[in-house]
């Protein structure tokens, strides 16, 4: 049985229409291509032999994730200096036009200007932004953010934050800057990328303290994670008690395994049932982004 034929058993049996997936990277090849070299060179946030298995051009990307049956992704991008995320966004704004299972995309950086670019993207229509802490190196708190947090708040617009402290600590990633930031902006829809590895019990906090605080499934409970930043066990319970905050995401295609794998790893999670499944795959994110 191929790859395809096998995510497509697991969704048709729990009676889903298909799979949302929150945590997807479409780039500019100029810097997709960047980013495969810096996944290449093991670079300093991977540490470790990271293989992309879905290294192939843009448009077998786009087919290889609907014939998984994935109805609606994300282009995910991210800036890691300034006067980058405003480019980026236009780019991503043409590619959600042209890809209409794309959910429209931005991303921010503290910079002067910031607010202005972000506000003209809610109102393009923005699905949801992504933040990377640990590639931007910024304090989700700096100043220049504040305008930029209020308008995405106001908007109730997901943002896709990559905060914990995983695969290695960056200089402003883990638990306590996001507190400050929800205690600050309350009503913000952050998705934890990566469960927030590995401070999950942190960011499980988080997502109790806060109505609109979510998790996405992003590498978590796979091998290639659990070898290193295994979940604990302890916090399976909890786990199943927020199933109607936690989103699939798999980061394709920058992801070392197979896309069957990241799908099969849920279904394989203890004591988790249909309804949690059903609720994590597709429903969560259907109603989060009001989709038909």
């Amino acid at each position: 049985m191929d790859e395809s034929q096998s995510v497509k058993n697991i969704w048709t049996s729990l009676g889903l229409p298909g799979i949302v997936d929150v945590h997807t990277h479409f780039m500019p090849k100029n810097v997709m291509d960047k980013v495969w070299q810096y996944f290449d060179s093991q670079g300093p946030l991977i540490g470790r032999e990271w293989p992309i298995t879905y290294r192939a051009d843009e448009e077998q990307r786009v087919a290889t994730l609907r014939s998984f049956g994935v109805r609606r992704f994300t282009s995910l991008v991210y800036p890691h200096k300034p006067d980058m995320a405003a480019w980026l966004n236009q780019w991503a704004f043409g590619f959600a036009q042209a890809t209409p299972d794309c959910l429209a995309t931005a991303t921010f950086y503290p910079e002067a200007g910031a607010a202005r670019y972000v506000a003209e993207a809610v109102a393009a229509g923005t699905q949801v932004f992504k933040a990377h802490i640990q590639v931007g190196r910024y304090d989700p708190n700096d100043p220049l953010l504040d305008d930029v947090w209020g308008s995405i708040e106001d908007a109730a617009v997901p943002v896709v934050i990559h905060c914990g402290s995983g695969p290695v600590p960056g200089d402003f990633t883990g638990p306590d800057r996001i507190a400050r930031l929800l205690r600050r902006y309350p009503r913000l829809v952050l998705i934890v990328a990566h469960m927030g590895m590995p401070e999950y019990s942190e960011f499980l906090d988080l997502a109790e303290q806060f109505d609109q605080v979510r998790l996405d499934t992003t590498m978590a409970f796979t091998p290639f994670v659990e070898s290193t930043m295994p979940f604990p066990a302890a916090d399976t319970g909890r786990l199943h008690a927020l199933g109607e905050r936690i989103l699939f995401g798999s980061d394709f295609p920058n992801i070392p395994y197979g896309y069957a794998e990241a799908v099969q790893t849920l279904i394989d999670l203890p004591g988790v049932d249909d309804k949690w499944l059903r609720n994590v795959l597709h429903d969560n994110a259907a109603r989060l982004f009001d989709l038909n």
